[in-house]
């Protein structure tokens, strides 16, 4: 932290926090990791093993939310450890989402390969905005560990390109509906997966815009990449 406390427990209480928000962000990324390889593989194990993990996943987020309050009541924060602690509770909340994100893609791939039928679903598209969105996810959380704003404003430039493959998979999935109306249900599922992998990035830049409201305390949510930019960089 930025400034050191006369209590060294609350110094304790707030690196624990931080350290429970980084676990909670590995998991989800080994959640989404997971369900993307059972995608790629056809591995319904691992989409199951998916499914059954996001209950810790939702244990960790109603654990942490609870360190949280109990913080607010024992310390009465104020500043910048209050910032701290309502970055840690939105941010939770976000990887919370990606997890169901997560889950969803697992519960998608089941389907599909239930009906016996997986029709030319883009998988380099799929695989790379699903990199993307990881390689976002990570970034937000390393941007969060060591209070990197400049780091937090690349996760959010990076989001374009998330947005862009799932326009360019939706495209694709349109006209293999159009040519072939027999796989319509099952591109219907493959759009599903797309648009969770969107929505993964979109949970990413929330995290990375939490951590320029920590350091700087400036609400940079709802505002164009540019502007994010002038603020990030003001000092």
């Amino acid at each position: 932290m930025p400034n050191e406390h006369t209590s060294k427990q609350f110094d304790a209480e707030l690196e624990h926090l931080r350290a429970r928000v980084l676990q909670m962000g590995g998991l989800v990324e080994t959640q989404i990791s997971s369900a993307i390889e059972a995608l790629s593989t056809g591995n319904i194990q691992l989409a199951d093993e998916v499914a059954k993990n996001d209950h810790r996943v939702n244990a960790l987020e109603v654990g942490i939310d609870e360190d949280c309050t109990q913080i607010i009541a024992r310390r009465q924060p104020a500043a910048t450890d209050l910032r701290m602690i309502m970055a840690v509770i939105k941010t939770i909340t976000d990887l919370e989402r990606i997890g169901d994100e997560a889950e969803k893609i697992a519960r998608m791939t089941k389907l599909i390969y239930a009906q016996g039928k997986f029709p030319a679903p883009r998988y380099p598209e799929m695989k790379y905005a699903a990199s993307l969105a990881i390689d976002m996810l990570k970034r937000s959380l390393d941007a969060f560990a060591r209070l990197d704003v400049a780091a937090a404003a690349q996760v959010v430039k990076q989001d374009r390109l998330v947005d862009e493959q799932f326009r360019g998979i939706l495209r694709q999935l349109i006209t293999f509906m159009m040519e072939d109306a027999r796989t319509i249900s099952t591109s219907i599922e493959i759009l599903f997966i797309a648009k969770a992998i969107e929505r993964i990035g979109d949970h990413a830049k929330n995290m990375a815009e939490y951590v320029v409201y920590l350091v700087k305390g400036k609400d940079v949510r709802h505002v164009t990449v540019e502007e994010f930019e002038r603020e990030t960089a003001s000092e």
